[in-house]
């Protein structure tokens, strides 16, 4: 049949190039944000917001904005402390133009911690007629500096399998249920877009059913151009229950491998894959950086390394967030076992190994959530290498053994950090398309010099669903919780899609986390005691 095409007014598929870098705040004149407004005789007249807005990488005192516009136009951010805009200001920000695919963002600076701060989007047309787009409305809640109850959600992977947004079934339903949660901030663990993942029409299921996506050009085939990169995160923005979402809840992305292609790395071999005509896997991978750097609602790093997406995002005494990037520097995939290290074990990398350590050792927060885009102990397969040998995607090498491979570079860090006395370090992840809480415990492993912690993992958002994974004894994981399907790739109608819900009591400092269903509903509980010495 026919591909659904969403209609023109509702989602616009422009082509462009990279995003703004954060724009000067200078406050505007209270009697506006305009000058000499045009005259609108016509809604075409104006610029449009069909994407809405985000805010993300939320601090005590600032807050990145994001949105996307049609045209040529001047981002304007008017923000305030109450919902019917009481004593506001506003902000003049970036241009948009078409070699940003006319998104934009905006640092916003000055804010008070621990509020629900508010705030309206408009963009002003650069023609000489400065027409203004209809204002389209956010919030978020500022990081606290004082202990503060905190409650975040993490989850990863979103649009996979070829299962897009259905709108006779409710679009990308496990939005929705997060956004009802009311959460301080979301970690998307990785897997924003599939852009090695076609979205076909239609979709037999096994039951008998269809299942129905919206396509588009983009979505119509793999990402190769940098457009088609851009149109795979344009193409999650047409769903109404992400838009919302996106107002309403403060995100922190990080980036695993389908934001360029399945399970890349410097082995990556695309020369047998019809489905593309560009081979080039460095070139693409920097077509799909550009493309997440210029969707993702993040700060961005200083020049010394613009690409950059780990980071720390402080959330006050209790908390701080580090994101970590497992995908950027590792070596290439490869059978895993080797037992030294050197640039074929990577995995983070030493320069990032090096500044996570400084980041726990500085932090004074109780907790230190770790978000990773891979699970540590879960066996991930990726073919065969020229001798016939498993190779492997992930640290774990399905060796019940002492460290080697990858496992190298994680036995070293866990190490130090027993070393250094770091208390309450916790793993968050998704990836593997099902939910489980994971200890690991040095009683049960083959490397033992790592104070036991906790892991815990939850997605799809909104793709199939998968697993579960082998498990790797070198540190010790010990299953305490887990659901999958019984069939690999079950579509998100059996109700297995699945995200985690973190909480921490501003009292006691304890943590309670939850893995929770497409309904909300939780399926399992860990209460953890902040340990002391």
């Amino acid at each position: 049949m026919d591909k659904i095409f969403m209609p023109r007014r509702r989602f616009l598929v422009h082509s462009a190039a990279l995003g703004t870098l954060a724009a000067s705040t200078t406050l505007l004149p209270r009697a506006g944000l305009a000058q000499s407004p045009a005259v609108i005789t016509s809604e075409r007249m104006r610029p449009a917001i069909a994407q809405g807005v985000m805010s993300g990488d939320v601090l005590a005192n600032s807050a990145m904005i994001w949105s996307r516009t049609d045209r040529p136009a001047r981002m304007l951010v008017e923000y305030a402390m109450n919902p019917a805009f009481r004593d506001s200001r506003k902000v003049r920000g970036p241009m948009a133009l078409d070699v940003t695919d006319f998104t934009a963002r905006l640092d916003l600076p000055g804010l008070p911690s621990g509020e629900e701060v508010y705030y309206q989007v408009r963009f002003e047309d650069a023609s000489s007629g400065h027409a203004l787009s209809e204002p389209v409305s956010g919030r978020f809640r500022t990081a606290p500096t004082k202990r503060k109850d905190i409650k975040f959600l993490w989850s990863g992977d979103t649009a996979g399998q070829g299962f897009g947004i259905n709108p006779e079934w409710g679009g990308m339903k496990c939005y929705e249920t997060m956004r009802r949660d009311n959460p301080d901030f979301f970690i998307h663990c990785g897997d924003t877009i599939y852009a090695d993942g076609i979205i076909p029409p239609e979709i037999k299921l096994d039951d008998g059913t269809i299942w129905k996506n919206i396509t588009t050009p983009e979505k119509s085939k793999v990402a190769e151009t940098l457009n088609d990169f851009r149109g795979n995160h344009r193409y999650n923005l047409v769903d109404d229950n992400v838009r919302r979402f996106n107002a309403e809840v403060p995100q922190i992305w990080q980036w695993d491998d389908h934001e360029v292609t399945n399970n890349w790395s410097d082995s990556k071999d695309l020369s047998g894959d019809a489905r593309y005509t560009e081979k080039n896997v460095p070139l693409l991978t920097a077509r799909a950086t550009r493309a997440f750097l210029e969707y993702a609602p993040m700060r961005w790093h200083t020049q010394d390394e613009a690409e950059r997406v780990y980071r720390t995002i402080a959330y006050g005494p209790l908390l701080d967030v580090m994101v970590v990037d497992m995908r950027s520097y590792r070596g290439a995939n490869s059978h895993n076992t080797q037992t030294q290290e050197g640039e074929d074990t990577a995995f983070m990398g030493n320069t990032q190994i090096e500044w996570l350590k400084r980041e726990l050792k500085a932090s004074k927060a109780v907790w230190k959530v770790i978000a990773a885009d891979m699970p540590l102990g879960l066996g991930v397969p990726d073919g065969k290498d020229a001798q016939g040998r498993d190779k492997w995607e992930a640290l774990a090498n399905g060796v019940d053994g002492v460290p080697s491979g990858r496992e190298l570079e994680l036995a070293r860090l866990l190490s130090w950090i027993k070393k250094n006395r770091i208390r309450n370090v916790v793993w968050l992840t998704a990836d593997v398309h099902y939910t489980a809480a994971h200890y690991y415990d040095p009683a049960k492993a083959k490397f033992s010099d790592f104070d036991g912690f906790w892991e815990f993992v939850s997605g799809p958002l909104n793709a199939g669903s998968f697993g579960p994974n082998p498990k790797d004894g070198t540190f010790g994981i010990t299953v305490m919780y887990e659901k999958a399907p019984q069939k690999q790739n079950t579509p998100p109608t059996a109700n297995l899609q699945f995200y985690g819900e973190v909480k921490i009591d501003a009292k006691s400092a304890a943590m309670t986390v939850a893995l929770k269903d497409l309904t909300g509903a939780t399926l399992y509980t860990k209460s953890l005691e902040p340990r002391r010495s």
